[in-house]
């Protein structure tokens, strides 16, 4: 089973049923799969792309952008799926790394796409006119190639220590079995649900969460920009099953005036998933209160490894700063530097097991090597299980800042500073914020007689660094505190912070 031919399956059941919406625009199973095929043929016939070679998307959302994720990959062309806020020399990092021969992009983003030195890619389209009128190519049937479950969907793009992007390759199988796993679990992706995405589909959890509704024979809606206000008001009215938020997304909600607050309560929705950054626990004693009891959970995974756990409504208020039990045929174990299981209370490197793990690092066997043990997939993470079986996240990704949701790399950022005339040494890392969960604080040494400024710090990486990547908070340091190896400890300045 694939993407598109579990959609086809589930246009069979009701074809006339609306299964996305977007703001005016709506595409009922029988249309959308229509379009889905015009894309995977169009793709063969106009674009002659064979199985095995990679396009990308650089879009906010929209209903396209479902098609092309579903069509492009049935032709066995897997797509990697870019932040349109990244700058363009990340753009073209990626596709580059991808190697991507097409890529598929919304009206904002076209001039700067098109203004790109891609190495590899032979053709750009804009999603809209353009768009249109290459479908027509997908008009006359096309031979299409035999493709597996675990033939490669996406691949979304995240980084490791080094800063460097990589691929992560998630199969069609991964996934699928992903949407059945939520199904279950979550209890609002069945055929009379409907469900609100609130966040970008390049993010693995911006796309699977709303998209799981599509195969569960419901209906989808999503927005291309948050708004606290629109959100909530739309809750209200559309009558919806169930909605993902990260944790900013919550902060924002509740920073709303208190006769708008009040004016919306009493939705009726039965599921709100977190995801994609830690939720703080006296964000969740709002949630719970606004809301109502039995409707939060909070999830966590990885895009290597997917859903890992889920933290349960009864759960929420009882189980402080936890992220729950095991997902739906998962297993976790927390191991020593040995390998050796932890006793309960006790931290260690976590590893999952289960039918939702990627296939691997698109051209990085190395790091593909190292994520994977004996079968188990390890992201770096340090957690903790208490004796009822449940986990505690202790520490993330190495050194990584999670902030409104979005994974930021400091040795990225790091390598940026140094550049600067003024810094002869830095480190940043990621300190607590209200608002965003973390922001970045930079810890810089200076060279002899020279001075440094906020504003200007800024404006020296404009263009070099998307503009959440840039710290807004620096302090000034005559040494970084290191270990016996000359590593920084990052610890420290946390501390320091």
């Amino acid at each position: 089973m694939t993407m598109a031919s579990a959609l086809r399956a589930t246009m069979m059941r009701s074809p006339n049923k609306v299964a996305v919406g977007y703001n005016d625009v709506q595409r009922t199973y029988d249309e959308l799969v229509r379009r889905v095929d015009l894309v995977t043929n169009a793709t063969i016939n106009n674009l002659k792309l064979k199985k095995g070679d990679n396009a990308a998307i650089i879009a906010r959302n929209c209903i396209e952008y479902i098609e092309i994720v579903c069509g492009v990959p049935e032709a066995g062309v897997a797509v990697a799926t870019v932040n349109p806020r990244l700058m363009p020399a990340e753009m073209i990092a990626i596709c580059d790394d991808a190697e991507a021969k097409v890529v598929f992009c919304d009206a904002s983003n076209q001039a700067v796409v098109r203004g790109c030195a891609f190495k590899t890619v032979t053709r750009i389209i804009e999603i809209g006119d353009e768009y249109e009128a290459w479908l027509a190519h997908g008009e006359a049937a096309a031979t299409r190639p035999v493709v597996d479950e675990w033939d490669v969907w996406t691949i979304p793009y995240t980084s490791g220590t080094t800063g460097k992007p990589k691929g992560v390759l998630v199969s069609h199988r991964s996934r699928l079995l992903t949407f059945m796993g939520m199904a279950l679990e979550y209890g609002c992706y069945g055929p009379d649900d409907k469900f609100l995405g609130t966040t970008p589909m390049n993010h693995g959890a911006g796309i699977c969460f709303p998209m799981a509704a599509l195969f569960g024979g419901g209906y989808m809606e999503f927005m291309d920009k948050f708004d606290a206000e629109t959100l909530l008001r739309r809750l209200k009215s559309g009558a919806f099953s169930g909605v993902f938020m990260v944790p900013t997304q919550f902060h924002q909600l509740f920073s709303l005036a208190p006769d708008i607050l009040h004016e919306c309560k009493g939705l009726q929705i039965r599921t709100i998933i977190s995801n994609a950054a830690p939720l703080p626990q006296a964000m969740k004693h709002k949630i719970v209160t606004y809301f109502g009891e039995g409707k939060l959970h909070e999830t966590y995974g990885s895009t290597e490894g997917g859903v890992v756990t889920n933290l349960r409504p009864p759960d929420q208020l009882r189980k402080q700063q936890c992220v729950g039990t095991p997902f739906l045929s998962t297993l976790v174990k927390i191991v020593d530097e040995h390998g050796t299981e932890c006793p309960p209370d006790v931290p260690g490197e976590l590893l999952s097991l289960s039918p939702y793990l990627f296939n691997g690092y698109w051209n990085r066997p190395k790091d593909t090597a190292e994520t994977f043990k004996e079968g188990w997939v390890s992201v770096g993470d340090i957690a903790k299980r208490d004796a009822e079986g449940f986990i505690y996240i202790v520490d993330r990704k190495k050194d990584m800042v999670i902030s409104g949701g979005v994974n930021i790399y400091p040795r990225e950022i790091e390598e940026v500073l140094l550049g600067h005339p003024a810094i002869s040494d830095v480190a940043v890392v990621g300190i607590p914020d209200d608002k965003w969960g973390e922001r970045l604080k930079a810890f810089v040494i200076l060279k002899p007689e020279k001075t440094l400024s906020t504003d200007g710090l800024v404006q020296f990486c404009e263009g070099k660094l998307s503009a959440y990547k840039i710290p807004k908070n620096i302090q000034v340091v005559t040494a970084l505190p290191r270990n016996a190896n000359g590593k920084v400890l990052k610890t420290e300045l946390r501390a320091m912070a």
